[in-house]
């Protein structure tokens, strides 16, 4: 029994066929090619759909369920992508237009950071938990709650954009027009800026840094490079890096004092960092969460599906969650 999980992503279409054990056996890709005709998207996807089948020689009647993490508010139970600037997408009936073109009937869609969250939920990070909330930590903050052993998506299905909470009141602009959003702080992006600031405020006080070595090398700046610099013993990347973990804990224990979930993952990029980042912030995640030490603590965990968590977490949409 297999099921096909569809990555839906503003530059590639991924599709993967993924056994009972939640292992993908065959993987596709195409360019999205965003701003032609939608109908044309569906059709790679049916195409896709296809092909992975036949990478792993299996009929299109093994495969019980196909589903789709798509960027945006998606409704489920209408099979529509109702809206989402990445795709030039408003009220499109992605599922009905893919249904009349593959065998396969039980088809779902889900936002893709909570088809990512629900992914952990059933295969990854947060598996035998029925409550956990998963933050991604890439371009920007995305995340995704399961509560009651359910994606909790708010009654118009746009719940879960954690990473637009206020963490400092006329912060940095966000591109969702409010300013000190916790994105613009704790996203790789933002760590990208907290670095570049850091190395023009040492280039003015005439302060060597080991990061500025690494940019030369590299060609920029990336979410590494901070961490990196700090590695080798480099004291502002150590600020960079302090500055950092205050941002993405304030964050984290936000999320676990509204939520109080079983586990709290976290993915994207930064991610990569693994323990070193858990150990960083932990203490100070620890320090802000209501009822420490007197409660059972939410148990923060590094993701485990990485760049498979749209695929997986797509192939299990429609699943039950039997923790």
């Amino acid at each position: 029994m297999y099921r096909i999980g569809i990555d839906l992503g503003g530059t590639n279409i991924a599709a993967g066929l993924v056994n009972e054990q939640f292992q993908i056996v065959a993987k596709e890709s195409t360019p999205t090619l965003v701003g032609r005709p939608n109908e044309e998207i569906v059709a790679d996807i049916a195409t896709l759909c296809k092909k992975v089948c036949a990478v792993a020689g299996i009929a299109e009647d093994q495969v019980v369920s196909i589903g789709i993490a798509s960027p945006g508010i998606v409704d489920d139970e209408t099979g529509e992508v109702v809206y989402t600037n990445n795709l030039d997408m408003c009220h499109f009936p992605i599922i009905p237009l893919l249904k009349k073109q593959v065998s396969v009937q039980n088809i779902h869609i889900e936002n893709d950071a909570n088809a990512a969250a629900w992914g952990e939920a059933i295969a990854g990070a947060a598996k035998g938990s029925r409550s956990s909330v998963m933050i991604t930590l890439g371009t920007g903050v995305g995340g995704g709650i399961i509560a009651g052993g359910k994606v909790y998506k708010g009654f118009n299905s746009a719940a879960g954009e954690l990473g637009h909470i206020v963490i400092r009141v006329d912060g940095r602009p966000c591109t969702c027009g409010r300013r000190g959003c916790w994105e613009t702080y704790s996203s790789a992006t933002g760590l990208i800026r907290t670095t570049e600031e850091k190395i023009a405020e040492c280039e003015k006080a005439g302060r060597p840094t080991k990061m500025t070595d690494l940019i030369a090398a590299k060609g920029r700046a990336t979410g590494r490079t901070a961490f990196d610099a700090m590695r080798q013993g480099d004291a502002a990347a150590k600020e960079v890096v302090d500055e950092y973990i205050k941002c993405l804990a304030s964050g984290l224990a936000s999320m676990i004092n509204i939520f109080q979930p079983e586990v709290l993952s976290i993915g994207g990029g930064i991610s990569n960092e693994g323990q070193t980042l858990l150990d960083l912030v932990l203490p100070l995640v620890r320090s802000q969460t209501y009822g420490t030490g007197l409660i059972p603590e939410t148990d923060i965990r590094i993701a485990q599906l990485k760049n498979d968590a749209g695929i997986i977490g797509g192939a299990v949409l429609g699943m039950e969650l039997n923790a």
